[in-house]
C-alpha cells in the first residue's frame, strides 16, 4: 500500500550535510560566492555550512536545494543529512486515482500514435493502446528477457531488443545513452539507475557510441527514430514531458513519452498498419 506521508523509503546512509552541499554545488559548477549570490545569503554562511561549523535549518536546506535545482528525492536526502524529516511524500500511483485518471486521458488523447509513461528508472508505468499494438507488432512472441516492468532503456540497448528493428540505431541510442547518463548524475544516490547504466554499457557496441559524443542541445528534446515493421519503415520524433511542480516523488519523477510521425509518409504508413 502507498502512503501520503513523507517517508524515508530506501534512504541510504548519508554523510553530514556539509559534504552533500559541496557535492551538489560542484555538480552545478558553482563557486561558494555564486551559490551565495543566487541564494541571497553570505559566502561565509555557505562556507560554514560546508565545513559543518553551522547547522542549516529545514527552510535553508529546502531553499539551497531549490537554488541548486536538486531533484525532490535528493532534496529529501539533503534534509536527512541535516537531521530533518523529508519534505516530499512518495505514494503509489495506484493510490492516486486522480493522477492515474489524468494520465490515462492524456495517453488516450494521443491516439492513434504511441504514448507511454515511465518512472525515473525508465520502467513503464502505463501506456496507451497504440503503444501496445506497436510493441506487439515488433515482438509477436516477447523474448524471455522482457519481464515486467518493461524497461525502455533495456529494450532500446539490448541486442535482441529494438535494435534489430531500427534504422540508424546508433544515432537514437546515442541520444538515449546521454539521457541515461544525465539521469544518473541527477540522482547520485540511486543505485538502481547506476546499475542500469552499467548493464547498458555491457551490451555490444554501446561503448562505441561515445565516439560521436557532443554537448547536449535543444535538439535533445526531439529524438528521431525509424522502425521497421515487417517491410515498412516508419519514422518518429519522440518527446519527453514531465509534470512540473509536483509535491509527490512518484508524480514528480514520471515522464510522458509521445511518438509523433516524422512526416506525412510515416503517418500514412502507420495508419495503413494500425488504423488512423
Amino acid at each position: 500500500m502507498g502512503s501520503n506521508q513523507p517517508t524515508s523509503y530506501d534512504l541510504p546512509m548519508r554523510t553530514t550535510f556539509g559534504p552533500e552541499l559541496r557535492q551538489w554545488r560542484q555538480l552545478r559548477g558553482m563557486s561558494q560566492m555564486e551559490l551565495a549570490t543566487r541564494a541571497d545569503v553570505s559566502q561565509r554562511h555557505i562556507s560554514f555550512l560546508e565545513t559543518g561549523r553551522s547547522k542549516p535549518s529545514r527552510e535553508m536546506v529546502i531553499h539551497l536545494g531549490r537554488t541548486l535545482d536538486v531533484p525532490p528525492r535528493e532534496q529529501n536526502l539533503l534534509l536527512s543529512a541535516a537531521g530533518h524529516s523529508p519534505a516530499f511524500s512518495e505514494t503509489s500511483i495506484d493510490d492516486m486515482p486522480g493522477v492515474r485518471h489524468v494520465l490515462d486521458r492524456m495517453l488516450e488523447a494521443h491516439e492513434p500514435y504511441p504514448a507511454l509513461v515511465v518512472d525515473r528508472r525508465w520502467n513503464m508505468v502505463v501506456s496507451n493502446g497504440a503503444a501496445g499494438r506497436f510493441v506487439g507488432a515488433l515482438f509477436p512472441e516477447p523474448p524471455a528477457w522482457i519481464t515486467p516492468p518493461l524497461n525502455l532503456m533495456r529494450l532500446a540497448f539490448h541486442p535482441d531488443g529494438l535494435r534489430p528493428h531500427m534504422v540508424g540505431w546508433e544515432d537514437t541510442a546515442r541520444a538515449l545513452y546521454r539521457r541515461l547518463e544525465r539521469d544518473v548524475a541527477s540522482f547520485p544516490s540511486d543505485s538502481g539507475l547506476r546499475g542500469l547504466l552499467r548493464e547498458v554499457r555491457e551490451f555490444p557496441d554501446v561503448e562505441s557510441l561515445e565516439a560521436g559524443w557532443s554537448e547536449p542541445s535543444a535538439d535533445d528534446l526531439l529524438v528521431p527514430a525509424t522502425y521497421r515493421v515487417g517491410d515498412t519503415e516508419i519514422s518518429f520524433l519522440t518527446t519527453i514531458a514531465i509534470i512540473g511542480d509536483a509535491h509527490d516523488l512518484t508524480v514528480a519523477e514520471l515522464r510522458i513519452e509521445t511518438f509523433w510521425p516524422l512526416d506525412e509518409v510515416s503517418a500514412r504508413r502507420w495508419d495503413s498498419l494500425f488504423g488512423g
